[in-house]
């Protein structure tokens, strides 16, 4: 079968068997530090619709906290945080008592008279194009904020903090809603406390029929998902086109929402349906922010089989990606082997961190198991061995071109943007700036470093398809004419103006 039909099953207007029938999750408030809570109402990690919500006595949100710590102390630290927030969002408007410092307790918008106002015309990224004082540049207070703390210029960078913190909202403009994420990123890096909020901001989602979870939001307001997905699905299907049976090892399966598309598309092929075998891994953890762990994977996949009259088998593999071994894949040598890493392999340390280098090490294991395509979807940032202060310019620059390209989709006081913001992108920048050693675990690599260790691993890299492509093209611009798309190297690189964001490639 060729990419063309498949595609073509892209934009039926299916409605999406995805709604999630599952039960409520226990209420959880976002955590956050306890200086954050006390010291910054405009902390962008205490939501405002999320206290107007507690503060009505209406059902807050369903956050589920997912964390990874066995340490006593870490459990009895963040219990205490957690209690801290929930008296604090419980408080009336006028703030804890005796607090001066920040009188706007929830209002979430900058402090002082001379505050930046929202941009009615985009200048340059970080530009402050709509700012009445001319001495304040946002972009150049981040950076002196990260130049004197890598400095160790403590009482310098609690100046700059401070001040920074009075021009930063997370309903203002891109720069000012990334910046509020980056200060506290900053101040955790210098308390030494980035690991603790990375693990509690990992993204969770409400659950009911009525309500989509974060990151099923972030993938309908913006191309960033779908564009992998996409990529990676053209390419299986165009090296399976032809195969009987065909078993799918995803390396983070998630809600299994990538494969609604393939399946669909592999039902209607001529001649029938091949038989599907489904491997699904996802760590331990995630299965808080799905409910019913891996099941409803599970579920929602023999839907799609009973739906769409195509055979599929599905097995779960609640595993941490460094520990998968061959023998866990159970694969078999009249199947078709097609092995996807859908913004996974960042997350592997490599020889950086762990003389090991787990990284390279899941690559030549996989490629011993002679897949018939790999296929890689990956940040296009440089994050993984750069010392602090470079690597602060580069998240600074990448994060910025992703906040402004929300707002082309979702307007600024949207209460799903702020929430797409708050737990799916910024726990991500919180690791890359406040984090360091194996407690760093967001370590984005550009494609060329990607195309240089897959092809040390032995593999030879596959031509994305042509039409695919242009598919691509053509769904970048339903969302907005500033996403670029274009073809180097052999991969396909989707990015916001003059930045790539987003890097698709092929393999065998």
């Amino acid at each position: 079968m060729g990419s063309e039909q498949f595609y073509a099953y892209r934009f039926t207007g299916q409605p999406s068997p995805y709604s999630s029938p599952n039960k409520k999750l226990p209420v959880a408030s976002t955590l956050i530090e306890k200086f954050e809570v006390r010291n910054s109402p405009n902390c962008p990690f205490s939501n405002p619709f999320d206290s107007e919500t507690l503060s009505s006595g209406a059902s807050p949100s369903s956050f589920e906290v997912c964390t990874s710590f066995n340490q006593s102390e870490s459990i009895h630290y963040m219990q205490n945080a957690l209690q801290d927030i929930e008296k604090t969002l419980m408080a009336s408007d006028e703030g804890p008592s005796g607090h001066t410092k920040w009188p706007q307790q929830w209002t979430h918008e900058p402090a002082g008279s001379n505050m930046v106002q929202p941009q009615a015309v985009y200048g340059p990224r970080y530009g402050l194009s709509g700012n009445n004082d001319s001495n304040i540049n946002l972009k150049q207070l981040l950076i002196a904020c990260a130049s004197a703390l890598a400095g160790n210029k403590i009482q310098e960078f609690e100046n700059l903090v401070e001040r920074a913190r009075a021009f930063v909202s997370i309903t203002g403009d891109p720069i000012q809603r990334l910046g509020a994420y980056m200060v506290e990123g900053l101040v955790a890096r210098r308390e030494l406390s980035g690991s603790y909020i990375y693990q509690a901001l990992k993204c969770s989602e409400p659950v009911g029929e009525d309500l989509l979870s974060y990151m099923h939001i972030l993938y309908e307001v913006c191309p960033y998902l779908k564009f992998g997905y996409m990529a990676a699905n053209g390419a299986i299907a165009e090296a399976c086109r032809s195969e009987d049976r065909i078993h799918i090892v995803d390396f983070q399966i998630g809600q299994g929402t990538q494969w609604m598309t393939l399946l669909q598309a592999l039902a209607a092929r001529p001649g029938g349906p091949p038989h599907v075998r489904i491997t699904g891994i996802d760590d331990p953890v995630s299965k808080y922010a799905r409910g019913d762990s891996l099941e409803l994977v599970g579920n929602r996949l023999e839907f799609l089989s009973e739906k769409f009259k195509i055979p599929i088998e599905f097995h779960s593999l609640p595993v941490y990606a460094p520990f998968v071994t061959k023998e866990m894949l159970d694969v078999r040598p009249d199947e078709a082997l097609a092995v996807n890493f859908p913004f996974q392999l960042h997350h592997m340390p490599d020889e950086s961190v762990d003389v090991n280098n787990p990284r390279d090490e899941l690559l030549r294991m996989v490629k011993s198991l002679s897949p018939k395509v790999v296929t890689l979807i990956e940040q296009e940032s440089n994050t993984n061995t750069a010392a602090f202060f470079p690597r602060f310019l580069e998240a600074l620059d990448f994060y910025s071109a992703i906040f402004e390209s929300l707002d082309a989709t979702l307007a600024r006081d949207r209460k799903d943007r702020i929430n797409v913001e708050q737990h799916c992108l910024a726990r991500d920048i919180v690791n890359v700036i406040a984090c360091e050693g194996k407690e760093r675990v967001e370590r984005h690599e550009l494609f060329r470093k990607w195309r240089s260790r897959l092809t040390m691993a032995g593999f030879t890299q596959s031509p994305l398809s042509g039409y695919v492509n242009s598919v691509i093209g053509n769904l970048l611009k339903c969302y907005s004419g500033h996403y670029t798309l274009v073809e180097k190297d052999g991969a396909l690189l989707m990015g916001w103006k003059d930045r790539d964001l987003m890097s698709a490639s092929a393999w065998h």
